[in-house]
């Protein structure tokens, strides 16, 4: 039977249950730590948020701890070089997120002495940093009663609450019905287990009813349809984009590499040569198109799939002469390639034209791990 509650009744309910259920995440602060006064540091909460963007938190955790072992404040990460921020982010994806980063910790490191606002207001003049952003690391940081809504907290109060027009146009509603539950108190601990809610028992298929602390609140629950919500436009078909990629290895063993230009899709991310396509166009698919003479040959084609579109590479390979110059490029060992700042389409390219070429890292850090063992 459905139980009406007031909005307190909703926090108190939630948080008892993240007391005792919370996951336990390396940029958060526990709750027993929280209950004694300690903050989550802003920097940690901001860099998490960051990488969390479309992505899952177990990609997220190897990621997260490289970059603190890397820049341990935000003070470190803006006088980072970007190129090794863009290679240490290289295989996260969405990389725009990746220069916004080091433009948002530059701004802080300017601007603000190195210390983040701790205001959704301040936190979104920030580069970057939008209202989901800003949100989070105002409650989560800083103890303010903001309304944080990401995709899980969206799916809990989609079914709670039984909103049933269809996303992005119920946004709106449901940040309202988010604001007003949110509490006074524990706002960022609040606001982490509607995310743990979402992400554990409130999941997308099959959710753990049973276990959910608003199984007698729930609208949709009630009307047993909670699979049903969020309801969501219907998909556009992703457009299908081609191209071609060239791999040239010299005679030393190297790959010729350049770097994109800092605006527009991978900005700023290492590549092989390629055509010019984009999200709208496609690229030239013939060796005709390679970067100079050589003798290319077809090596197969991959797709990959971007967010807005497919794209479909064909892939040529050559060996040449260590005559050959790079123009607007650097020829770089192969065993060095997992150093360099490539997304995951262009690892794709080097492997289908070279499918060894990741693996000689791993086999000369096993021979040097050898070496070092004492018989």
């Amino acid at each position: 039977m459905l139980h009406k509650i007031e909005g307190p009744a909703y926090a108190e309910l939630l948080l008892a249950w993240y007391d005792r259920h919370h996951r336990d995440l390396p940029w958060r602060t526990s709750p027993s730590m929280a209950a004694k006064g300690l903050r989550a540091n802003p920097y940690h909460v901001w860099l998490s948020e960051v990488m969390l963007q479309q992505t899952t938190v177990q990609a997220v955790k190897p990621y997260f701890t490289k970059f603190l072992a890397a820049w341990p404040t935000v003070n470190d990460l803006a006088a980072a070089p970007t190129e090794d921020v863009m290679a240490a982010w290289a295989g996260l994806g969405y990389y725009a997120r990746a220069r916004n980063l080091k433009k948002c910790a530059e701004a802080v490191a300017e601007q603000h002495g190195g210390i983040f606002p701790d205001t959704e207001d301040g936190l979104r003049a920030l580069p970057g940093i939008g209202d989901y952003t800003a949100a989070a690391v105002a409650a989560i940081a800083f103890n303010r009663q903001a309304a944080v809504m990401d995709g899980n907290v969206e799916r809990v109060i989609s079914r709670l609450f039984l909103i049933d027009s269809p996303l992005p146009g119920s946004k709106p509603l449901m940040k309202a019905r988010v604001a007003e539950i949110t509490p006074n108190d524990r706002p960022g601990d609040f606001a982490q287990a509607m995310m743990d809610l979402g992400a554990t028992i409130c999941t997308p298929k099959r959710p753990a009813c049973a276990l959910c602390p608003f199984n007698d609140h729930c609208l949709a629950l009630a009307q047993d349809e909670p699979e049903r919500l969020p309801v969501k436009a219907k998909k556009k078909d992703k457009p299908v984009r081609v191209g071609a990629a060239f791999v040239a290895v010299n005679d030393e063993g190297e790959i010729l590499l350049r770097r994109r230009i800092d605006s527009g899709l991978l900005g700023g991310m290492t590549e092989v040569p390629t055509t010019a396509w984009t999200a709208r166009l496609d690229g030239g698919t013939e060796k005709a198109h390679a970067p100079f003479d050589a003798d290319w040959e077809p090596a197969g084609t991959i797709v990959h799939v971007f967010t807005h579109f497919e794209l479909r590479l064909s892939i040529y390979r050559a060996k040449v002469g260590n005559d050959v110059k790079a123009d607007d490029g650097w020829w770089e060992p192969v065993t060095n390639l997992d150093a360099q700042a490539l997304p995951t389409v262009m690892k794709k390219a080097i492997s289908q034209a070279i499918p060894l070429a990741f693996a000689a890292k791993a086999e000369k850090t096993q021979q040097s791990s050898r070496s070092r063992k004492v018989p």
